[in-house]
């Protein structure tokens, strides 16, 4: 809307609407939007335009457009994220000693979005500022109107597509404490399997973002539930080689004890005789037949690798006892620490933040600019 006195008139009619064909007759600014990337002007079934001449000569003239538009992100804070979306207009060729814009109904009520036209899929529209900023180029000092949309990225979808999936494969690697460490194949294929599935996950989630250089909050948790997956596997791997190594000790205490009084016990019962290879061959059974498991007969559910060669070395083992009660302890306090500081913290933009940033341009949201049609964008443009 600006003020052309040229077109002044007298007679019965206020306001005089005209086709907007007419337009092309008369002097209208050349309004561009200074951050667009795409612009595209509805016309189906004609020209969406609306053109009115009043008596004192104030033209009222809207068209509908749909504008996308570049916004600069801080993604550090991914998917808990907030954002000021920056729509800049103005004129292309006029400066501010031309043209002057500025909000017809002030700042608080110059434009109104409409909840039909705020409903996005990934964000909620918490609120719109409008401002009006002198921009410096190197023809001059132009009139420039700003509106900051302030958008919050909706939880929902990461949360189920990505938190849960990863929370759970961490819950599965972490049941491997409480198989029997004689149940290697089980344990194993449990650790690698939970490894593999936390790297499809971790791919699944970046694959949808900008390749930035900097750690999001999704990429921290996804490390972390990486590390504690990993952890499991390596805390197998370190019971196994203790498990080991206390067999082998008692193999050897076992051969230690057992051929000496095997040799006192042969001596009472019979006279000395030079020793020849029946009684050396004998002399081995005997040491063998003492380092044997005694031979019990296990019920059937018991049978297989969950009972071990050597009963001695049955039982749950320490670290797996510890691991029990430290692992899902350490994941649970995390899961506590990140979601207490990411759902309380402020990670809305503001404004000043993104008017600094403004053409580093780190990835791109289309914002349609049907929220600036009709009323919603009403503002006064004097020519002087």
């Amino acid at each position: 809307m600006w003020v052309d006195e040229r077109l002044a008139f007298d007679g019965p009619i206020e306001i005089l609407p005209l086709n907007n064909r007419m337009v092309e007759k008369i002097w209208t600014p050349d309004t561009f939007f200074r951050n667009s990337k795409r612009s595209l002007l509805h016309n189906m079934t004609s020209p969406n335009k609306l053109f009115r001449i009043m008596q004192n000569g104030t033209i009222f003239y809207t068209m509908r457009l749909t504008v996308s538009s570049d916004c600069p992100m801080q993604l550090r804070d991914f998917p808990m994220d907030g954002h000021a979306c920056a729509l800049l207009f103005g004129s292309y060729a006029y400066t501010n000693r031309e043209i002057i814009y500025t909000w017809r109904k002030g700042l608080e009520e110059s434009m109104d979005v409409p909840p039909e036209s705020s409903s996005l899929l990934q964000y909620d529209l918490v609120r719109h500022t409008l401002s009006s900023q002198t921009y410096k180029f190197s023809t001059g000092l132009y009139s420039v109107q700003v509106v900051h949309f302030y958008l919050q990225r909706k939880l929902g979808y990461h949360l189920i597509q990505t938190y849960i999936p990863l929370i759970m494969v961490v819950v599965l690697s972490q049941v491997s404490f409480w198989i029997n460490k004689e149940s290697v194949p089980a344990r194993t294929v449990a650790g690698i399997t939970t490894v593999l599935t936390m790297t499809t996950l971790s791919i699944s989630a970046r694959s949808s973002l900008p390749k930035v250089s900097y750690a999001t909050a999704m990429d921290w948790f996804i490390a972390v539930c990486f590390a504690f997956v990993a952890s499991a596997l390596v805390e197998f791997a370190a019971v196994n080689y203790f498990a080991t190594l206390e067999a082998n000790r008692e193999k050897r205490r076992v051969s230690k004890t057992s051929i000496p009084d095997s040799t006192a016990q042969g001596s009472d019962d019979e006279p000395e005789t030079p020793p020849s290879d029946n009684s050396r061959s004998s002399r081995r059974r005997t040491a063998n037949s003492v380092l044997e498991a005694p031979m019990t007969r296990y019920p059937i559910f018991f049978q297989g690798s969950a009972v071990p060669p050597n009963m001695m070395l049955a039982g749950t083992s320490a670290i797996d006892a510890y691991a029990r009660v430290l692992f899902p302890l350490a994941f649970g306090i995390f899961n506590l620490v990140y979601w207490f500081f990411y759902l309380t913290k402020d990670t809305m933009e503001e404004a000043s933040q993104r008017s600094s940033r403004l053409m580093s341009i780190l990835c791109i949201v289309d914002l349609p600019a049907d929220w600036l049609q009709g009323r919603s964008s009403e503002f006064l443009l004097r020519s002087s």
